[in-house]
């Protein structure tokens, strides 16, 4: 719709359709290109739940890998101010 110069109302009425639809189809391509997904009543597809799923175990592992990481860091810092008295 930018592309081809047209703003707001003028690029509703070219595509025939409401300037309410347009704006969340353009805030929804916005999104999905930043990587978000909306689900606003729509139905996600198998791939697009698949995704979301893995997306959220990936996060929990990451926090999960975090908490290893300072908890070898306080064992190791432990360790290391007993071995020295």
């Amino acid at each position: 719709m930018t592309k081809q110069g047209y703003r707001g109302i003028e690029g509703a009425k070219a595509m025939g359709v409401s300037i309410i639809a347009l704006r969340d189809g353009v805030r929804r391509s916005m999104s999905e290109k930043r990587g978000q997904t909306i689900s606003q009543g729509k139905t996600m597809t198998a791939d697009q739940q698949r995704i979301q799923e893995l997306e959220a175990r990936l996060r929990k592992v990451e926090r999960e890998k975090d908490i290893l990481k300072k908890a070898s860091s306080l064992l190791m810092s432990e360790f290391l101010n007993t071995s020295r008295e």
